[in-house]
């Protein structure tokens, strides 16, 4: 189970970072629209508008990736609220179709079963292999 482990805090992280390379890339393309066409029909009301939606809606995907990268990094340090939360985010992700339902599905069976709750109660997964109690 470690690898799967492994694998799950590896697929948050990789997740967390393109929401955030897909944030950045909104907010370059609705504020860079707003500026061509502002520039072009002279309103400065269009720069405005495009500049505080751009913002916002960089912003709302930037916050919501932020907690995948957290928790995966959580995981790979094996940190027992990594699993709770890598967990809610997992039911999140299953809205998410057809990528993010899969990627939920994988996670929720890897964080559910029995012996990676053992590996987290131990405080790390080589711990647990190596010397149980």
């Amino acid at each position: 189970m470690e690898k799967h482990v492994t694998v799950v805090g590896v697929l948050h992280i990789g997740f967390g970072a393109l929401g955030i390379l897909g944030a950045l890339t909104a907010f370059v393309f609705i504020v860079g629209g707003g500026l061509i066409g502002g520039f072009a029909s002279e309103e400065p009301i269009v720069l405005a508008i495009t500049a505080i939606f751009g913002t916002i809606i960089a912003l709302w995907a930037g916050l919501l990736a932020v907690p995948g990268i957290i928790g995966g990094i959580g995981l790979l340090r094996w940190k027992s609220w990594a699993r709770y939360l890598v967990l809610v985010l997992a039911v999140l992700d299953l809205f998410n179709f057809p990528i993010g339902t899969a990627v939920g599905v994988y996670t929720i069976w890897v964080l559910a079963q029995d012996e990676t709750a053992r590996l987290f109660s131990a405080g790390s997964g080589q711990q647990a292999v190596c010397c149980p109690d």
